[in-house]
């Protein structure tokens, strides 16, 4: 039986498709036993258009997150009751898209008591568009990769939430959609600042695994980095498909189970009210 899937979105976030309702039906329908709800909510654009004074950059740059963060933890509420009597954990969080765009704004977001779960993600640097939509034939990949790392370790020092999302990101479209190799040695010392932060801070990182259906084939992290993290103290390790509609609940989860296992897992968590609940990984 699969174990959770603790990072999944639905039309509520821009990119996704189907309701809360439908996501636990098919949670049901798979036997998921835990399922939380992580809509996107980008902090460098959490008020409204009015409040940047700027204008979105393409299509998928939409403005006041903070309405579609509400709007989903209502959504969610008015589902617990019947997923509690399906048997099904339904828990309410939050995918928080670059909190060091405002560390002061991103802390008082992630005090909302109705929180069961947060997942931090760095989908776009500061100065530059979601990786999603750079072209890579002209952008300077090591520099990109060294800021990512560079803010993903400000993020991990913050540590204003319970688990760091889909490590290695970038590679999503780096190497999966423009096929560029990416060798990531030159940001070992990087990646090993941002797991002892994790640790120190009593942070986890999640393992996601989209990248099992996409073009780029493996999961985020890899078992290299994945035994790494292990390996510099961190115990906090959630699952997640990032699933975008409900036919990918759970995909890559059983895949990533066995992969936590080679790395020296014995457990995995999932959230409630920002609390672990640590489970055996059969």
């Amino acid at each position: 039986m699969l174990p959770m899937d603790c990072h999944t979105h639905t039309g509520i976030s821009p990119d996704g498709t189907g309701t809360v309702a439908g996501h636990a039906e098919q949670a049901k329908r798979l036997g998921l036993p835990v399922l939380a709800l992580t809509e996107h909510v980008e902090m460098n654009r959490y008020f409204p258009q009015a409040h940047y004074g700027i204008l979105p950059r393409n299509e998928w740059e939409i403005f006041d997150h903070a309405a579609v963060l509400e709007h989903s933890l209502q959504a969610v509420a008015a589902e617990k009751e019947q997923a509690v009597a399906d048997g099904l954990t339904l828990l309410c969080g939050m995918e928080m898209g670059q909190p060091n765009a405002d560390f002061g704004l991103s802390e008082s977001v992630a005090a909302d008591v109705r929180l069961d779960f947060i997942i931090a993600s760095l989908h776009e640097l500061l100065e530059k568009p979601d990786f999603f939509c750079l072209d890579y034939q002209t952008e300077n990949i090591p520099a990109l990769m060294e800021a990512y790392f560079s803010q993903l370790y400000d993020i991990c020092r913050w540590g204003h939430f319970d688990v760091l999302g889909h490590l290695t990101y970038p590679l999503r479209y780096i190497e999966g959609e423009a096929g560029i190799p990416v060798p990531l040695e030159p940001y070992e010392e990087q990646i090993r600042c941002c797991f002892r932060a994790l640790a120190e801070n009593g942070r986890g990182i999640e393992l996601n695994t989209s990248g099992y259906r996409q073009k780029y084939g493996k999961p985020f992290p890899t078992l290299e980095y994945l035994k790494l993290y292990r390996e510099m103290g961190g115990e906090v390790l959630t699952f997640g498909s990032d699933a975008h509609c409900a036919e990918d609940l759970g995909k890559g989860i059983a895949d990533g189970v066995a992969l936590a296992k080679a790395a020296g897992f014995s457990h995995a968590c999932y959230f409630v009210k920002r609390k672990p609940v640590f489970l055996k990984l059969s």
